[in-house]
C-alpha cells in the first residue's frame, strides 16, 4: 500500500486568528477518503495559532510563541480527534524536532512508532515540538519537516496543502500572465536562494521552503505535490481519481 504524508500549513488552518474549522473538516474528510487505499501520515502546523485563540500573547517574542505552542497543541489535537472520530478513525500525536532526523537511532524509533500506529489503523499527526525547539519558530517551517518525515518513514509521496496552489514560472501576485508548472523534474539553484515570503501571520515559509522540501525529496527519489489547501478539488482529482487538473507534481519520473 502506498504511504502518503500530507502536510497542511498554518495559512490553511487559520483564519482571523482562529482555527478554520470548516477547512479542517474538509481536510479530515479528504484524509478519511484517502486512507481507504493509502497509509496516511498528517504533518500539521497550527499549534501556535490554536494557542493564540486561548491566550493573546505577542507572537513576536520567541518565549511567547513557545508558550502559545504548548497551549495550542492539545487544543489542535482535540479538534482533530473529534473530527476524525466522526469517521471512526483514531489519531495519535507525534512530536519531533528537526534534530531527531540527524540521529539514525532516533529516526528508526520515529519510523517504528509510525509503522506501529499505521499498522493498527491509527493516523499519526506529526508536528514540530515548538514548546522546546527554537530553530523551527525562528527560521524554520513544517514544509521541510514534512519532507524529512516522508523520507525517514519510507513514504512514497508528500502532499503539501497550502495557500500557494502551485509552482508558477513567475510570481502570480505580481504577473497576471504567470503560468503553472504542472510537472517539475528539477529546481534551479537560484530559486532555492531567494528570500522566504510567507503570506500568513502564523506562517514561516512561503514558496521557498516548499521548493527546498521538493528539492530534498527529488534527491531521494520521492515525489511531492504542491496544491491548494483552501479548495481541495485538485488534490481530490489527483489522489482519488488519478486526474491531474491543478497543482504541481515534483518528480524525477
Amino acid at each position: 500500500m502506498r504511504r502518503v504524508v500530507v502536510k497542511v500549513g498554518s495559512a490553511v488552518l487559520t483564519q482571523n486568528d482562529a482555527i478554520a474549522l470548516e477547512r479542517m473538516k474538509n481536510l479530515v474528510d479528504f484524509l478519511a477518503e484517502l486512507r481507504k487505499n493509502n497509509e496516511v501520515i498528517l504533518v500539521s502546523s497550527g499549534a501556535v495559532a490554536a494557542g493564540y485563540t486561548a491566550l493573546k500573547l505577542d507572537r513576536g517574542i520567541l518565549q511567547n510563541k513557545q508558550a502559545l505552542a504548548s497551549i495550542g497543541q492539545p487544543i489542535l489535537m482535540n479538534k482533530y480527534a473529534k473530527k476524525f472520530a466522526q469517521h471512526n478513525i483514531l489519531t495519535a500525536q507525534v512530536l519531533v524536532t528537526a534534530a531527531n532526523f540527524n540521529d539514525d537511532d532516533e529516526c528508526r524509533r520515529i519510523k517504528d512508532t509510525v509503522d506501529t500506529l499505521l499498522s493498527n489503523g491509527v493516523i499519526p499527526i506529526i508536528n514540530e515540538n515548538d514548546a522546546t525547539t527554537t530553530k523551527e519558530l525562528v527560521v524554520g517551517d513544517n514544509d521541510q519537516l514534512s519532507a524529512y518525515v516522508a523520507k525517514h518513514t519510507d513514504s512514497n509521496l508528500l502532499i503539501i496543502l497550502s495557500d500557494i496552489d502551485a509552482y508558477y514560472d513567475k510570481d502570480p501576485r505580481k504577473f497576471t500572465d504567470a503560468k503553472i508548472l504542472r510537472t517539475v523534474n528539477s529546481i534551479d539553484e537560484n530559486e532555492l536562494q531567494k528570500e522566504a515570503t510567507p503570506n500568513c501571520a502564523f506562517a514561516t515559509g512561503g514558496i521557498l521552503t516548499k521548493l527546498k522540501a521538493a528539492n530534498y525529496l527529488l534527491v531521494h527519489g520521492i515525489d511531492m505535490v504542491l496544491t491548494s489547501g483552501y479548495d481541495l478539488s485538485d488534490i481530490k482529482s489527483l489522489m482519488l481519481q488519478n486526474r491531474h487538473i491543478g497543482g504541481t507534481i515534483f518528480t524525477k519520473k
